[in-house]
């Protein structure tokens, strides 16, 4: 159950919006990177100190990739450099923050550098950051303390029913012991598999499987992935790159000499570029990216490791 009482904390008076409720007054939607940043940060701050909370959980993080959705352009890192490892360990789906962590994510989404995620204490306490620098925050409490502070920090805390952004619950497989008996099975037919592994949105790792090697990349797969797993790569390049219809938005995957795999979006305008970035490659395949024509061999994500599935994809 989501927290009861809900607060959307904004720098935008309520007597500036119109009836419908949109704002009408002259505050800027980008973030001052100054005073009224630190003010959200001091309400959330408060919020969560009213609430107990002193530890908050990602949950559906995100980094910016083929589309980003932000007013400003994504940096480099996604705004991420100095708060985790340059691989992004430790920012995963269920991964445990400190407040003061927290807090710093809450500025890069405010920000709008790259990366976004849900911030959550059980059922008991959460942050979602919006668009146009709204927040929303809600906790089991009613955190009167916390609402009157946001006021004194020139902002405006709203009670709604719900954060516009709760999680909605999907209904995934688990990538239990079926799931990977169903791998062999897949791998003892075709000889070898292309397995997809999503750590967080936009943050996708290639493995091509073999009998000899599954073991290896399942224990090294990031906690709560999801897993697609699709045919294997084709190892005539060109024959793949003949057969694309008139009219493609694809995901091309493919081998580089090195042996590492890579993965680009394209469609039929960058046909010249793409097969010169291809060249050389040792194997390829072209995934659609249109829904009725996306059809993967397996798909399911990684439950915790008391086999208990939390990811909410």
């Amino acid at each position: 159950m989501p927290p009861a009482f809900v607060h959307r904390i904004t720098k935008y008076d309520p007597a500036d919006r119109d009836e419908h409720g949109s704002y009408r007054g002259t505050e800027d939607t980008v973030s001052d990177h100054g005073p009224v940043e630190a003010a959200y940060l001091a309400a959330i701050a408060a919020f969560a100190k009213a609430a107990g909370v002193n530890r908050l959980e990602i949950r559906e993080p995100f980094v910016t990739g083929h589309v980003h959705f932000g007013a400003r352009p994504a940096v480099e890192g996604h705004g991420l450099d100095g708060l985790f490892p340059a691989d992004l360990a430790g920012y995963h789906d269920g991964a445990e923050v400190s407040l003061a962590v927290a807090l710093e994510l809450v500025r890069v989404m405010l920000r709008e550098q790259g990366a976004w995620c849900r911030l959550e204490a059980g059922d008991a306490f959460t942050v979602h950051v919006g668009w146009d620098q709204y927040v929303y925050v809600g906790s089991d409490r009613p955190c009167t303390d916390a609402v009157a502070r946001t006021r004194a920090l020139g902002l405006f805390p709203e009670p709604l029913t719900a954060s516009p952004y709760a999680a909605e619950t999907e209904v995934t497989e688990v990538a239990d012991e079926d799931f990977w008996a169903s791998v062999r099975t897949e791998l003892s037919a075709r000889q070898g598999l292309l397995l997809e592994e999503t750590r967080m949105a936009n943050a996708t790792r290639w493995h091509r499987l073999t009998t000899e090697n599954l073991n290896t990349v399942r224990a090294g797969l990031g906690p709560r992935a999801l897993l697609t797993v699709w045919p294997d790569l084709q190892p005539d390049v060109d024959a793949v790159l003949t057969v694309l219809p008139s009219k493609w938005h694809v995901e091309f995957v493919w081998q580089a000499q090195d042996g590492t795999i890579k993965n680009v979006i394209a469609d039929e305008t960058d046909l010249q570029e793409l097969t010169a970035l291809v060249a050389g490659a040792r194997a390829a395949r072209a995934l659609s990216l249109y829904v009725d024509e996306r059809h993967p061999l397996l798909h399911a994500a990684l439950p915790d490791g008391d086999g208990v599935l939390r990811a909410r994809w």
